[in-house]
């Protein structure tokens, strides 16, 4: 149940039965490994560092009544303004050492310079989206919960935020998301899961490379931030370095990020056999 927080899944796993994982010290996991395309050079990403996870309720109390009635305590009126300031919060630019050293690749296969993040992530093209996520935090409103009658002003008002911070952000996160509740909304955490960042280099991280260059000479290959979260999170708990490598050869034109959670969410043929292959001479090398 990864896509719920793992809890059921491989965070169970690592609290109750960390024996089954005994004597592991690295993983590969989801998302990286897919090739993005910048100025006709195809850049294979390998994830070294994912966003926490802090999904948070909030909650918006006022005095209930008829709709025909002043309320200018409106339950419905507080949460709504909170879950606006939130969801339109301009979160500032932080570059952590992953995306910098993803700029800095990208810099020196464009000659762009890696400092003007904005530039560096247009020539991304359509992976500029998923990637933008990646060097800010991000808070979106993604469920409301109000009312049982159109003519009724309920008394409580609730709603859900998908919060997601970088590496070692997670106290100004939540610090921000406080200034903007307002008096009236409380908070409260239903799931968190820390961010994690790990060296992009080492005899795992160079067969990765080699497997990759074997099967794509001429390409290159660099780390990234996920902005998502995966099983990682749980097997760090254990002491296990986890990287994001499930090789794919995308078409340079596919807007691969928006196939996540999509409607007939896939993967091109040719990308799955090429990702085999590069797996395959993966193993022999790890």
């Amino acid at each position: 149940d990864e896509e719920s927080g793992g809890g059921q899944g491989a965070h169970w796993l690592a609290d109750n039965h960390p024996e089954a994982l005994e004597g592991c010290t690295e993983a590969i996991g989801e998302v990286g490994g897919h090739s993005v395309t910048i100025n006709g050079q195809r850049l294979y990403l390998i994830e070294t560092a994912e966003k926490g996870m802090c999904w948070l309720r909030l909650r918006a109390k006022g005095t209930a009544g008829h709709g025909s009635m002043l309320h200018p305590d409106n339950a419905v009126t507080a949460l709504s303004e909170a879950v606006a300031r939130i969801g339109r919060h301009e979160w500032p630019v932080q570059l952590t050492h992953t995306m910098t050293a993803l700029f800095t690749e990208v810099g020196d296969i464009t000659g762009d310079d890696p400092s003007d993040h904005e530039a560096m992530l247009r020539l991304f093209g359509v992976s500029g989206r998923m990637l933008g996520a990646s060097i800010r935090n991000i808070s979106n409103p993604t469920m409301l919960e109000s009312g049982y009658k159109l003519n009724v002003v309920p008394g409580e008002a609730v709603a859900y935020i998908d919060g997601r911070y970088l590496p070692g952000t997670k106290d100004e996160f939540l610090a921000t998301v406080q200034t903007l509740l307002g008096e009236q909304v409380s908070i409260e955490p239903v799931h968190d899961d820390i961010a994690l960042e790990v060296p992009f280099e080492g005899d795992l991280v160079g067969a990765m490379r080699t497997s990759l260059l074997e099967h794509d000479p001429g390409a290159r290959v660099a780390p990234y931030l996920m902005p998502g979260g995966t099983d990682s999170k749980a097997w760090s708990k254990l002491g296990i370095t986890g990287y994001g490598f499930s090789p794919l050869r995308l078409p340079a034109d596919l807007d691969f990020s928006a196939l996540f959670h999509g409607v007939d969410e896939r993967v091109p043929i040719d990308g799955l056999e090429f990702g085999a292959r590069v797996l395959d001479r993966f193993l022999d090398l790890a």
